[in-house]
């Protein structure tokens, strides 16, 4: 079957994460690791990240947030030294700091997940963008999360990651209209 995607059609990798994408995460462990993959990008190609994400996985004890948070300059040096992710060290300690606070954030709301999607009242906004002209790099919305985000000790969380991590996890339906990913999700979300 023939499937019309808004982007993603270079690659086998690209149209798996396409298909990934927008898709609603309610799990607190991939919701993590994408704070972590949406803050590794910070200046980069998305692909470039995408193309070490199993090497994160790896590197990062499957985004273990438990683990992280209790990561030592050891494994600190060992992260600096790992050919397979992002060796800046800002981002690499973010990871670890990130789950610190990740682990405050659960104990206050009982989880990430119930935390973050009472900022758009647990369900997903459907965009309904025709070209990708009309998205936009940032929204107020995550300017609020952003600030919460950077008010609880998170790094790499500045508003325009934080919407892109917004559509990496459903928060927005952002995929155009035209690609059966967007009519899906909306469906989901009716009612």
């Amino acid at each position: 079957m023939d499937v019309k995607r808004c982007w993603g059609d270079k690659s086998e990798l690209s149209r798996a994460y396409h298909d990934e994408w927008g898709t609603p995460v309610h799990d607190d462990q991939v919701l993590y690791e994408f704070i972590i993959l949406e803050g590794a990008q910070a200046g980069l190609n998305w692909n470039t990240i995408l193309n070490k994400r199993e090497n994160y996985r790896k590197a990062l004890d499957n985004f273990d947030f438990n683990k992280i948070a209790k990561y030592g300059e050891k494994d600190i040096e060992r992260l600096l030294n790992d050919e397979g992710i992002v060796r800046n060290k800002l981002k690499v300690r973010s990871a670890v700091q990130n789950a610190k606070a990740f682990l405050a954030i659960r104990e206050e709301f009982g989880s990430f997940d119930k935390y973050l999607w009472a900022f758009v009242d647990y369900k997903p906004i459907n965009s309904g963008f025709k070209t990708w002209k009309e998205v936009p790099a940032k929204t107020e919305l995550s300017d609020k999360i952003s600030k919460d985000l950077k008010k609880r000790g998170m790094n790499f969380v500045g508003s325009t990651i934080i919407y892109a991590f917004m559509q990496a996890v459903g928060m927005v339906n952002d995929h155009m209209t035209s690609c059966f990913k967007y009519k899906e999700i909306a469906l989901k979300n009716v009612g």
